[in-house]
């Protein structure tokens, strides 16, 4: 008799040890659940301003070939696009999913700027080569003397500075948004071009 009891109590006591472990077990896989839903949220917040940072890269280094591109860059650096975004010189917009909406700004500043010209030689230059024949056209001042012929053709070599800044474009499409990735792009290129267009942009 006393041996029954001592098992019913006993059973008693395991069906609270049960529900308490029932419980604990429970709260340790919502937390879990919790921490990982957490951590997925994290990653996928990262991945998407990696996303926005790539694409703002992109269109910052678009912006610099479609300056290179342009006749403007070495007549006119302040202003190289003729119909530039947001009605601000030097500055494109671009729609990178395509949705029918511009998404990011870039603005090329500071003004490019020339760092470098050197005229090309005439003995430089090769007979063959399309783009050499049209500077084949000897400079006719030297030394400051009119009339005075140079061994140097009417092409030179510029060396200039670009410096892209791209941002995500704001809801209202009017200016850059305040939030978001910024990437800057800064680059140094080598165009050939007209001796008297560099005559006085470059140093």
């Amino acid at each position: 008799m006393m041996r029954q009891r001592y098992e019913i109590e006993v059973r008693r006591c395991q069906r609270g040890v049960t529900l308490v472990v029932g419980m604990i077990m429970l709260v340790l896989i919502t937390l879990l659940v919790l921490a990982t839903f957490h951590l997925s949220r994290n990653n996928l917040e990262i991945v998407g301003n990696a996303q926005q940072r790539n694409e703002a890269l992109a269109a910052a280094q678009q912006t610099i070939e479609a300056a290179v591109d342009s006749p403007l860059l070495t007549s006119n650096p302040t202003s190289i696009f003729p119909t530039p975004c947001l009605g601000t010189d030097n500055t494109l917009c671009y729609d990178v999913n395509a949705d029918g909406t511009n998404d990011v700004v870039v603005q090329i500043t500071p003004a490019p700027t020339c760092v470098k010209g050197q005229a090309i030689p005439l003995t430089s230059l090769s007979l063959t080569d399309p783009n050499d024949q049209a500077c084949r056209q000897q400079v006719q001042q030297c030394f400051g003397q009119e009339g005075c012929a140079s061994t140097d053709s009417s092409c030179a070599n510029s060396l200039w500075d670009i410096r892209a800044v791209a941002q995500n474009l704001a809801p209202n499409g009017t200016s850059a948004a305040n939030r978001g990735p910024v990437a800057v792009v800064n680059q140094g290129i080598a165009k050939r071009v007209r001796t008297n267009e560099i005559a006085t942009s470059c140093l």
